[in-house]
């Protein structure tokens, strides 16, 4: 019972926060996500240098991930720092290369290789949120801060995991097909299927939600339902395959958690697994749509 209290409220002050953050303004969205960009890259670094015998960067890395963070969502406002913020970026990787030089790495393409594969996969999408919440209008200067998109595609993401944890637990006796027994042996078609219809259902409500009141203090028109139904589908088949690849880096490492600065959910890649590939997956969606 303990441990059951100690994770709602760890779960509900995760979801306050980044509920809070979003919708407050941009500003507070983008503290809070280049924050969970640091704790991430930070968290990754630890596990690689623990498990694997590398010798990461970590507060380098970490910081350059929040100035690459920082420099798209300038370039979103087109502030007129962004190219010295890109520029800031680059030196950082510039050092993460040169640095091995000095700090006598026993395996520096081991380092070089883990440090920029955690900026693609971690850095990258956190920093491409702006393009799904910040429209600039190049005529007047103006910027309208959309977010109502990054809040559904993480409410998205925790009502496809939820109910596919139910429908899984309930059900799989009757369909017993695992998904990806490989990876994840506890995962079945039949919660994926069940997660993804509530998924559709949860975007369907939105819609009828933006509809109304929410689409003037969201201040733009809300998108036709097929459009909020196909970002759902691309949510839950992306969350699902960035959960996948989570599981494997960890089954990779003999690990059950990625840390523990979350008590009784495990580490930040443990909660921002899905998002990180469910982030540039609908940023594609919404440039193709």
């Amino acid at each position: 019972m303990k441990n059951l209290i100690v994770r709602a409220l760890t779960g509900a002050v995760y979801v306050l926060l980044l509920v809070g953050c979003t919708i407050y303004s941009p500003v507070s969205a983008f503290f809070f996500f280049a924050l969970a960009a640091a704790g991430t890259l930070f968290e990754f670094g630890t596990l690689m240098n623990k498990h694997v015998d590398s010798q990461m960067p970590r507060p380098i890395n970490a910081m350059a991930g929040v100035v690459l963070v920082a420099a798209v969502w300038l370039s979103a406002i087109a502030s007129e720092q962004t190219a010295q913020m890109f520029a800031l970026y680059g030196l950082l990787l510039l050092y993460i290369l040169i640095s091995a030089l000095y700090r006598r790495s026993k395996e520096p393409l081991k380092d070089w290789a883990l440090c920029f594969a955690s900026q693609i996969y971690i850095a990258l999408p956190f920093a491409l949120l702006p393009l799904l919440s910040i429209a600039y209008n190049a005529a007047d200067g103006s910027m309208t801060y959309q977010w109502i998109y990054p809040l559904a595609l993480f409410i998205f993401i925790w009502v496809n995991d939820t109910f596919a944890y139910l429908c899984g637990c309930s059900l799989q006796k009757y369909i017993p097909l695992k998904l990806f027994p490989r990876i994840s042996p506890k995962k079945s078609w039949i919660g994926s299927i069940g997660g993804g219809l509530f998924t559709l259902l949860a975007a369907v409500i939105i819609w009828r939600l933006d509809n109304g009141q929410w689409s003037m203090v969201n201040g733009q028109s809300s998108m036709s339902l097929l459009r909020w139904l196909g970002f759902a589908l691309t949510v839950v088949v992306f969350g699902t395959w960035g959960d996948l690849v989570e599981s494997l880096i960890k089954r990779q490492l003999g690990i059950k958690d990625s840390g523990n600065i979350l008590p009784g959910h495990g580490g930040l890649l443990d909660r921002f697994d899905s998002a990180l590939v469910t982030i540039p997956a609908s940023v594609v969606y919404f440039i193709l749509t």
